[in-house]
């Protein structure tokens, strides 16, 4: 099992534990608008971590990032494994040509 395989299932595991015990918890039972707000703010960090330019803090602020969004996923039923099958699916495709594809008239 991977590690992100590990971090969904802790993830969906506490979502129904008590705020007072799990920080997970708390967010859920804040509303999409409170993990969508902490999601932010952590691409915010990690952003300012890049510009600053230490490799360490870059990691640890990405290392956020990641888990915030994977709270999100899970907020609406979906986990890294689905961004992970995107991934998979536009490997090998140039970039402007997936861009392209997106385009609606």
């Amino acid at each position: 099992m991977t590690i992100l395989q590990k971090l969904t299932e802790t993830i969906e595991a506490r979502k129904a534990a008590s705020p007072d015990s799990s920080y997970v918890a708390k967010l859920f039972s804040k509303g999409e608008d409170a993990i969508l707000k902490k999601l932010g703010e952590e691409a915010v960090e990690t952003i300012l971590a890049s510009k600053q330019g230490d490799k360490a803090h870059i990691v640890y602020e990405t290392a956020d990032l990641w888990f915030h969004c994977m709270v999100m996923l899970s907020h609406h039923g979906l986990s890294a494994e689905d961004v992970l099958a995107e991934l998979a699916r536009r490997e090998g495709l140039s970039g402007i040509v997936e861009k392209n594809s997106r385009i609606k008239d």
